[in-house]
């Protein structure tokens, strides 16, 4: 198994850790892919995934619902994402996404967390040269369905790796992949548990017990924001 799947087992970083968290990132996601494509799910397949995340982060249907409905109402605050590149402690790349109606608030919070903890607020960009981006699958696994023949089967849709997770199977591709993976996944009922982005470090850097500590609070207040939705690093 390749980076993909040691990135996603070692990663330590507490994503989301409270369930009100979640659903607010998703109620974001849902209202931006609304905006984008419309409210009806059959047409809209950005909006279909986000539903499948919901779905199995137990965010109650009503909620789902609800978001939708607001979303397409002209009252409905306009989010935007913004993604903000900054160093942490002792050299650690942090990239921070984040789904914001206010994007002068939310830098400003940014650029404080990292000064207050020991780091530099970067210009926009200037770190993506150092992580790849990655679209993430979690599919209900198939009985007859193999694995590595799976994995062949979807290398034109550049897909990189397909490997088994307890009962499910991980499917990672190009960020651009995303529309045809998804498309495929739907056409040959598997049924999509989740679907996200990653940011996935070419190098990763080692600290000591102290310096990891000093950059696990940076990354603990980044992720206490509302505003931001995801944040990667490339601490091992």
């Amino acid at each position: 198994m390749g980076r993909a799947f040691e990135f996603r087992k070692a990663r330590k970083m507490k994503r989301w850790g409270t369930m009100a968290k979640t659903f607010t990132k998703i109620g974001k996601e849902i209202s931006m892919a609304v905006k984008s494509s419309g409210p009806d799910p059959a047409n809209n397949p950005r909006l279909r995934v986000l539903i499948q995340n919901a779905k199995a982060a137990n965010m109650p249907k009503d909620n789902v619902d609800r978001a939708i409905k607001k979303a397409s109402s002209k009252d409905q605050a306009d989010y935007k994402e913004v993604v903000y590149d900054g160093y942490g402690p002792h050299g650690i790349a942090v990239v921070v996404e984040t789904a914001t109606d206010n994007p002068t608030r939310t830098v400003a919070n940014i650029r404080s967390y990292f000064n207050h903890n020991g780091g530099t607020l970067g210009n926009i960009g200037s770190l993506s040269f150092m992580f790849e981006r990655k679209c993430v699958f979690k599919v209900k696994s198939k009985k007859e369905v193999d694995v590595e023949e799976l994995e062949l089967e979807l290398i034109d849709f550049g897909v990189q790796e397909v490997f088994m997770e307890d009962d499910t199977i991980m499917v990672y591709a190009d960020f651009e992949s995303f529309g045809p993976v998804q498309k495929y996944m739907e056409e040959n009922d598997f049924e999509i548990i989740s679907a996200d982005f990653e940011r996935i470090p070419a190098q990763t850097k080692e600290l000591t017990e102290d310096q990891v500590a000093e950059v696990e609070k940076l990354l603990g207040k980044i992720e206490e924001d509302d505003d931001v939705t995801n944040v990667f690093h490339n601490m091992k």
